[in-house]
């Protein structure tokens, strides 16, 4: 745990300690698949290669019983090949269906849908196991632009809908017991509870996931304790875009009430804490996710929100948020208290739409745009239960012995109603306060300084939220042993949001070296950084590359590539790296000094595409006229572009020339590809349509949001003709040529 030995972590430990001084005691098996395990056994350790059965209805190994202890003795449990990619990963594990004082201890186990699941159990026990490398899907973002496809939705799971994401852990109707000291890393999700309660959850690791780190739905009254959640993020792109797409560290959802989250570093998450009080709120405006503890919690540099909470009433104590776009984002929270954080940095501190009687004391926000923001905006959703059961107004407000330094505007208020300013600070701001359409608010002892050595040391001193804590506040503060409450932090993530960098499989956990795009991955030369551990770095192999900026050189460093003049769309660069111990994205450790190779290319067959672009109106409707529509991509286009690929992703139209919806797209292009056999790939919302030489071959032509077709093509030379329409919303089309035969699955979002 890299710190010292505490009472805590010796609880966490405990139940491997008792099976180690008793294994002589303990029946030893091995395990076969379909074993059943009714008593108390130990595993005889060493690697078992086991495919699981596919449905999540059965599994591997099922332990039922009472009492029953299963201590793995460090075996491993493989599922699928550690060199294949993680979509491959299939079925579950181990079971525990039932039963009562249940413990799984030091297991290993990798290479499957679910790791570990657990239904209508009583006291359960996890401690030791590893439970990284399972199942997580591709991702389709890309440098310069997201994909809608990675989206992520949580919004139900009365019927298990979470499974389909996958976990390292998921509990079903758990009720008491202890998760401790395991580790679940680069999977999609790490600990998922439904329906459970009453666990004390401590000392893991649940870091570097592409969905969440801890996941809780309808589950109550759970201790979360001095756990690593870290870098659990898709959907970011430094410099690019910070979308989140939904990803958490913490997702605390539907109904999910009266939990403990404590001393938790949970930084560099898509939100940090995403707190939403669920469908069932929205539509009938009952319950919420309610009257949780969130003390001393590090939320930091989240691509979106450190803390969102919504619809709820919750309280935020003494926790830090850095460099996040939001520090707080409370839409629709009330009566929540939100004492003695540290905000620092982030774009916005705390903003809060239609909320009520929340007290906002003793934050020191720092920087940004807005230090506090709070208004309210009518109508609201005609669909929506919440606002016919709840008052909606933005009212009454306490904001008292804060401390503001260096916002742009320390409180902008609008179309809100009594608001009490009392005894705050605030330091070489801008504009104290922007009020609009507000009415009854009081500013009284307040003190206001000017921009001034003062108050730009006081921007950038530290901060310390046990100082600022009041002491009816103090005692809130959940028991633990000293050293626990401090959060377990490290250098990595102590980093700004550029340390946040996600692939075709999410997020880089820096064990290992990697080349990453500095700019967008089309740009000739291209510029590679060469990210990592510390250590130095030589080029072993190229082809295709005209001339290389530098042959040899250290991690940290940007090698820049220019590919030869015949090869610009297939290349590649190979380098060898000596210096620290590394882990490769699947797993596969080296020690210091030992050579990990690595490399960076491209594949994209030269292509001039022939694009036209039309509007299209209710008489030309693909939809309900195709031979209307048929005869205006025979007319004159409103546009003509000439596109080296066909990559469009956007909201508002990056192209001036077309409306947001209503458009369609005519092009074509010939290709001259090697021997071989290839994989065309489109993305696409609302509609396609793809020819080979006149063969349609991609036929997706009724109107849907984004997700993937493929068509497989031989090598030699191709006439493409792409037809796609958009309807409106998001426009999303891409088309891409594969080297090889190439299947990919519908992502689950």
């Amino acid at each position: 745990m890299n710190r010292p030995t505490t009472i805590l972590a010796l609880l966490a430990l405990t139940p491997a300690l008792t099976l180690a001084q008793g294994r002589r005691r303990l029946p030893s098996i091995a395990l076969t698949p379909g074993l059943v395990i009714t008593r108390s056994v130990r595993i005889v350790p060493r690697t078992y290669h086991l495919a699981a059965p596919a449905s999540l209805d059965s599994a591997l190994v099922t332990i039922r019983g009472d009492d029953v202890t299963v201590d793995f003795a460090g075996a491993r449990l493989e599922g699928a090949d550690p060199h294949a990619d993680p979509d491959q990963a299939a079925g579950v594990a181990v079971r525990v269906d039932g039963g009562r004082n249940v413990r799984i201890v030091n297991a290993h186990i990798r290479g499957y849908k679910v790791a570990i699941m657990a239904r209508g159990t009583h006291g359960l026990t996890l401690a030791g196991n590893d439970l990284s490398y399972n199942w997580k899907p591709r991702l389709y973002s890309v440098v310069r632009h997201e994909s809608l496809l990675d989206w992520l939705s949580y919004h139900h799971n009365e019927h298990d809908e979470w499974l389909r994401y996958g976990a390292a852990i998921y509990l079903a109707d758990v009720q008491g017991g202890e998760i401790a000291g395991n580790t679940a890393q680069q999977n999609m999700n790490g600990l998922m509870l439904v329906r459970s309660d009453a666990l004390r959850i401590h000392d893991n690791t649940l870091s570097f996931n592409s969905g969440l780190g801890i996941g809780l739905y309808r589950s109550s009254r759970n201790t979360i304790l001095h756990n690593r959640v870290d870098f659990d993020v898709r959907g970011y792109s430094h410099g690019f875009y910070n979308r989140g797409q939904d990803s958490a560290g913490l997702l605390m959802y539907e109904q999910s009430d009266s939990n403990v989250v404590a001393y938790n570093s949970v930084t560099h998450g898509g939100d940090g804490l995403f707190v939403w009080a669920g469908q069932t709120t929205m539509d009938t405006g009952l319950g919420g996710v309610n009257d949780n503890l969130y003390f001393g919690n590090d939320f930091s540099y989240a691509p979106t929100n450190g803390m969102e909470a919504t619809f709820s009433r919750n309280d935020f104590i003494a926790n830090r948020v850095a460099g996040s776009d939001h520090g707080l984002w409370g839409g629709y929270s009330y009566d929540s208290k939100i004492v003695a954080n540290c905000l620092i940095g982030d774009r916005w501190g705390i903003s809060i739409e239609h909320g009520q009687s929340n007290l906002i004391l003793n934050n020191r926000i720092t920087g940004g745009m807005d230090g506090v923001q709070l208004w309210a905006n009518f109508p609201e959703p005609a669909d929506w239960g919440y606002p016919k059961r709840h008052e909606t107004h933005s009212q009454d407000y306490r904001i008292a012995g804060n401390t503001f330094a260096g916002n742009h505007v320390a409180l902008s208020i609008s179309n809100t109603a009594r608001v009490a300013v009392t005894g705050n600070r605030f330091l070489g701001v801008d504009t104290v306060a922007v009020l609009k359409d507000t009415s009854r608010y009081r500013f009284a002892g307040n003190d206001e300084q000017p921009a001034g050595p003062e108050s730009r040391a006081a921007e950038t001193e530290a901060c310390d939220p046990q100082a600022m804590l009041p002491r009816e506040y103090a005692r809130l503060a959940p028991p633990a042993p000293a050293a626990d409450r401090a959060v377990p932090s490290s250098a990595l993530t102590r980093r700004d949001r550029s340390a946040i960098v996600v692939d075709d499989w999410g997020p880089y956990d820096w064990k290992s070296p990697r080349l990453w795009p500095v700019d967008s991955a089309h740009e000739n030369p291209l510029r590679l950084a060469v990210l990592g551990p510390p250590g130095r770095w030589t080029v072993a192999g190229r082809r295709g590359v005209a001339k290389l900026s530098a042959t040899s050189g250290k991690v940290g460093d940007t090698l820049v590539v220019a590919p030869a003049s015949d090869s610009a769309g297939d290349w590649s660069v190979t380098l060898e790296y000596r210096g620290a111990a590394t882990v490769s994205p699947r797993g596969e450790r080296l020690a210091a000094g030992r050579p990990y190779t690595f490399s960076y290319g491209r594949f994209e067959p030269a292509a001039d595409w022939d694009a036209r672009f039309f509007v299209w109106t209710d008489g030309t409707d693909p939809r309900a006229h195709p031979a209307a529509f048929d005869t205006l991509l025979a007319g004159t286009p409103r546009l003509t572009r000439h596109e080296t690929r066909l990559d469009y992703e956007w909201y508002g139209p990056a192209i001036k020339a077309l409306p947001i919806d209503r458009w369609a797209l005519d092009a074509t292009t010939a290709v001259d590809l090697a021997p071989g056999k290839y994989t065309i790939r489109t993305i696409s919302d609302d509609a396609v349509r793809v020819w080979v030489d006149d063969t349609l071959a991609i036929d997706d032509w009724a109107p849907h949001g984004s997700q993937l077709d493929t068509a497989t093509i031989r090598g030699g030379k191709h006439r493409i003709h792409v037809e796609y329409f958009q309807v409106d919303g998001w426009t999303e089309f891409r088309l891409d040529i594969l080297r090889g035969v190439r299947t990919f699955a519908q992502p689950p979002g």
